[in-house]
């Protein structure tokens, strides 16, 4: 299983400086991947964890972390497809496709927030068929030199969409639902799971998606499998320690018990930990905890 590590994108650690800085030493430490996520409103009055209060935009900071690294994967997990119309996002992905030299990971999802949806223009109806039709149309614009589409949610005329993506990006699927999970199996390249997944749940979640790439006349072992890993360093109280979390020995014996589910990935997110990402958080003292588990679960 290879293992990602989480850069600075939420709270006051979330700094170009301490992004260059992760980025930097984790791809020093052999880590595999950099991720980011998306939060795109904290609506008013709503009890969201600390986390999602302020959140840097994930294309952006890939886009500024690729020209400050040479070899690391570059992922989100995940941008929400209705957030975007398909040319605008296809002409984001495909230039970050560009500029990383294929280093990009391009997950996708749905999103939950209600408020998100209004202040977007889009309706939360139907979201399982504008998945597919937006999927449709992402891969048509990144191959195809002339592309015309009337669907049931997005129309385009005849057109061209370059430079190319070479090669596309990998589009890798979020989602916990069933529907979810069989929609990446038939569809995408692999699944990602949320940051509230319960970790003892994901081989039931990866036989969905096999199931499902199967039943498409797909390869189940050509999918990837990523997990964010929402990892709080520290020792926890008698019976409230829950996966990924207390001391590093610990969390490293969790990461194996991660690998033995069939994940093909995993990513270790701090900014889920309300020491580090909330916005009240001391950035120096967030930073330090960065550092050491960077250095704690590095790639061995």
């Amino acid at each position: 299983m290879k293992i990602g590590f989480g850069v600075p994108v939420s709270g006051t650690w979330a700094t170009p400086g301490n992004m260059v800085a992760v980025a930097r030493r984790a791809e020093e430490l052999g880590y595999a991947s950099l991720w980011t996520f998306q939060r795109l409103l904290h609506p008013a009055g709503e009890p969201l964890a600390p986390v999602y209060r302020s959140v840097q935009d994930p294309v952006v900071t890939l886009s500024f972390l690729a020209g400050v690294t040479s070899r690391i994967r570059l992922g989100v997990a995940v941008l929400n497809m209705p957030f975007y119309s398909p040319p605008l996002l296809a002409k984001q992905l495909a230039t970050l496709q560009e500029v990383s030299r294929g280093r990009l990971d391009a997950g996708l999802g749905l999103g939950w927030m209600p408020e998100e949806y209004t202040a977007s223009g889009v309706t939360m109806a139907a979201r399982g068929r504008r998945a597919v039709e937006y999927l449709h149309v992402l891969r048509r614009l990144w191959t195809e030199d002339l592309v015309s589409h009337k669907g049931e949610f997005y129309d385009i005329p005849p057109s061209s969409q370059d430079p190319k993506p070479v090669p596309p990006p990998p589009v890798l699927l979020g989602g916990t639902a069933p529907a979810a999970l069989r929609r990446a199996g038939e569809l995408a390249d692999g699944w990602i799971s949320s940051s509230r997944a319960d970790l003892d749940t994901l081989p039931e979640q990866i036989y969905i998606v096999k199931e499902a790439a199967r039943e498409a006349g797909r390869d189940p072992g050509e999918l990837r499998f990523v997990c964010r890993g929402v990892v709080r360093v520290g020792a926890a109280r008698d019976g409230e320690r829950t996966r990924l979390t207390g001391t590093p020995d610990q969390i490293r014996d969790d990461i194996e018990a991660v690998a033995a589910t069939g994940m093909t990935e995993l990513f270790l997110d701090l900014n889920f930990d309300p020491a580090v990402g909330a916005p009240d958080a001391d950035p120096d003292a967030a930073m330090r905890r960065a550092e050491e588990a960077l250095e704690a679960f590095a790639p061995r």
